[in-house]
């Protein structure tokens, strides 16, 4: 027979699916009569012009679906610490600033909307905020965990502080550079989600479980409509708000070096970028790829949406296998 806490977990995923299933039948045709379509970067694959046009601020859906099935996971299940309010409303602020990015995009029908150093400045401030609000609750120390040694290296907290706020806008902004095909951001970030819940689950924190659990429901629903060929699309809306989800997670749990093998896509997205920039500068024009991120270099070597989306999925659930052995011997 299944535990309470596992029932609670089960529950929040399953509320936040169906949740996420009405909505995006109720939102989607909302945003076609709002005419809150994507416009599609001039540099992007000349293929994805067909997509011009597709709806866009999408990540409402899942968001909402979440957001609803956490807290009534957590009335139903009757747990008293509400801990996934602090990942939850964190990641609702850099959705609210992805949101602001998308309504300029939509208001001025174009692909770029608040500056670069506007939302900086908002990802910088909001991340300073969360480190902060998890130290003073206690759910972050300055012992930086190091897993698959099971080690700790305690370090200064301002510097702890610094290194923290970088690393998240680091790992918010490798996300959104994921979302770039149908599917790829939801689909890579789902078993990211589901290892979450397993490793609170695992150290008896089922109040934080509840959060990755139901983003994990909301992200499945999302994918009916996000799926190749996408209907919406889930915008900085979503994708900031998932990248705030995912390593808020992992600060939360106080392993934020657990984000390398669980992000490793994140991560080679970014890093395909910035060696095709730097080799571009120092070459004088020459490229490493065919286009970065690198979803895009595959899709230009003959690669399918979909088979991207499955291998690109498949190489982070092989990561968040590694990472749950990394940390089995933490406690």
């Amino acid at each position: 027979m299944m535990n309470g806490s596992l029932l609670v977990l089960i529950l929040s995923a399953v509320c936040a699916l169906v949740a996420g299933l009405v909505l995006g039948k109720l939102f989607i045709p909302m945003l076609r009569a709002l005419k809150a379509g994507q416009s599609i970067r001039e540099v992007g694959p000349s293929w994805h012009n067909s997509k011009a046009g597709t709806p866009t601020m999408g990540g409402v859906i899942f968001i909402l679906a979440a957001a609803a099935a956490c807290v009534l996971a957590g009335v139903l299940g009757h747990v008293g610490v509400h801990d996934y309010l602090y990942v939850l409303g964190f990641a609702a602020v850099y959705g609210f600033i992805g949101f602001l990015d998308d309504f300029v995009k939509v208001k001025m029908k174009r692909n770029l909307g608040l500056t670069a150093a506007q939302k900086f400045a908002l990802q910088l401030a909001a991340a300073a905020c969360f480190v902060l609000l998890l130290r003073w609750s206690g759910h972050l120390t300055r012992d930086l965990y190091i897993p698959f040694w099971n080690v700790t290296f305690r370090m200064n907290w301002t510097v702890y502080l610094i290194f923290s706020v970088f690393i998240i806008v680091g790992c918010v902004n490798a996300v959104n550079l994921t979302d770039g095909i149908d599917g790829l951001a939801a689909g890579v970030t789902m078993p990211v989600m589901l290892f979450f819940t397993a490793a609170a689950a695992l150290w008896k924190h089922t109040a934080l479980a509840i959060f990755p659990a139901a983003l994990f429901g909301g992200l499945a629903a999302f994918l009916v409509f996000n799926f190749h060929p996408a209907k919406v699309f889930m915008g900085d809306t979503g994708s900031l708000f998932l990248g705030a989800a995912v390593c808020g997670m992992a600060f939360a749990l106080d392993m934020p070096l657990i984000l390398i093998p669980v992000g490793l896509i994140y991560i080679l997205e970014t890093i395909s970028v910035i060696m095709q920039v730097t080799y571009f500068k120092l070459t004088h024009g020459k490229r490493i790829f065919k286009m970065t991120p690198i979803h895009h270099h595959f899709e230009m070597s003959g690669w399918s949406e979909v088979k991207i989306f499955t291998v690109f999925t498949l190489i982070t659930v092989a990561g968040c296998a590694a990472a749950w052995i990394g940390i089995l011997g933490r406690y």
